[in-house]
C-alpha cells in the first residue's frame, strides 16, 4: 500500500522536518499544500514564488525523504463571475501546474466551490456548472501543455457534488489531463448517510477508472448538519473494502485526512490491516 498524509497534518516545522516526520511515521507519499506546509509561503503570491529554483529544492527534499508528492494542493475557488478575480485564480493554478511538473507531483488537486453562490443547493445550478466549465478550460490547457494532471475532488456541497455530476464533467471536458481525487466521505451528505455504501459504490463505478488519488477518512452521521462528521479511518462506520480493492487494482496512493500527529501512525497501521 502507498499510504500518505497531508504534510500540514504532521508536527509543525520546515519542509524538511515535516517530510522527516512523515517518513518516521511510515508514510510513503504526501499531499503538499505549499501555503500550509511551508513557512512564509503565501498562496496569492504563487505565480512569483513557484520558481524552478524552489522546485529543485522541493524535489531534492522529497528525494531525500524518499517520498512521493501524490497531490500538490491548490484548493482555490475558481468559479466566480468577477473577471479580475478569475484571472488571478487562473494564474495561481497555472503556477501550481508548472510547479507540479517540475517536482514530479502526481497531480494538482482541487475542489469546486463557488466563490459567488456559496455551498449546497445554491451552487448546484446549471449556470454555476457552465461557469465552472468556462473557468477550468484554460487551466486544463496549461495542464495539457505541461504534461500534468488537474484532479478534481467531488464534494457533496460543491458544484461537482455527485459521482454523476463528476462523470458529466469528465465527458464534457474530454481532457487527458483531467482526473479525479476520490474522497468517498466527501460524496456523502446527511440525507444519504444511511445509504453511504451505495453512494460510494456509484462513485467507484462511475469514476474509478479516472481516479488518480484516494483520500481516506471515516464518518459518523450528523443529522442536524448538511454533512456527516468526519474522523480518522477506523473510528466511524465507513466500509473500506471497495476502496481498498480499487487502490490495489489501480496502484493508487491513499492520503489520510482528519489525523493529528498523535494518531497518524496508528491510523496508517489500521488502514493497512483493514
Amino acid at each position: 500500500m502507498n499510504i500518505g498524509i497531508r504534510l500540514h497534518d504532521t508536527k509543525p516545522g520546515t519542509l524538511r522536518e515535516r517530510l522527516g516526520y512523515a517518513r518516521e511515521q511510515g508514510f510513503s507519499c504526501v499531499q503538499l499544500a505549499m501555503s500550509k506546509a511551508v513557512p512564509g509561503f503565501a498562496r496569492a503570491d504563487a505565480p512569483k514564488l513557484l520558481t524552478r529554483e524552489l522546485a529543485e529544492k522541493v524535489k531534492e527534499e522529497l528525494r531525500r525523504a524518499e517520498m512521493e508528492c501524490a497531490v500538490l494542493g491548490c484548493y482555490l475557488a475558481m468559479t466566480t463571475k468577477d473577471e479580475e478575480k478569475a484571472a488571478k485564480t487562473r494564474e495561481i493554478y497555472e503556477a501550481h501546474l508548472r510547479f507540479a511538473s517540475w517536482i514530479g507531483a502526481r497531480c494538482v488537486g482541487t475542489e469546486t466551490p463557488s466563490a459567488d453562490s456559496g455551498d449546497g443547493e445554491a451552487c448546484r445550478t446549471e449556470e454555476d456548472y457552465r461557469l465552472f466549465l468556462d473557468r477550468i478550460r484554460p487551466i486544463l490547457r496549461t495542464a495539457e501543455e505541461t504534461g500534468t494532471i488537474l484532479a478534481v475532488e467531488p464534494v457533496c456541497v460543491h458544484i461537482i457534488h455527485t459521482p454523476e455530476k463528476a462523470e458529466r464533467m469528465l465527458n464534457d471536458l474530454k481532457s487527458d489531463s483531467l482526473r479525479i481525487i476520490l474522497d468517498a466521505v466527501n460524496l456523502i451528505d446527511s440525507a444519504h448517510a444511511d445509504v453511504a455504501e451505495q453512494v460510494i459504490d456509484d462513485g467507484i463505478r462511475r469514476l474509478g477508472a479516472q481516479t488518480t488519488v484516494l483520500h481516506m477518512k471515516d464518518f459518523v452521521p450528523a443529522p442536524d448538519k448538511p454533512r456527516p462528521a468526519t474522523l480518522p479511518c477506523g473510528k466511524g462506520q465507513m466500509k473500506y473494502g471497495p476502496l481498498l480493492k480499487l487502490a490495489a487494482e489501480r496502484e493508487l496512493p491513499m492520503t489520510l485526512e482528519d489525523t493529528v500527529p498523535e494518531n497518524a501512525e496508528e491510523t496508517r497501521i489500521w488502514l493497512e490491516n483493514a
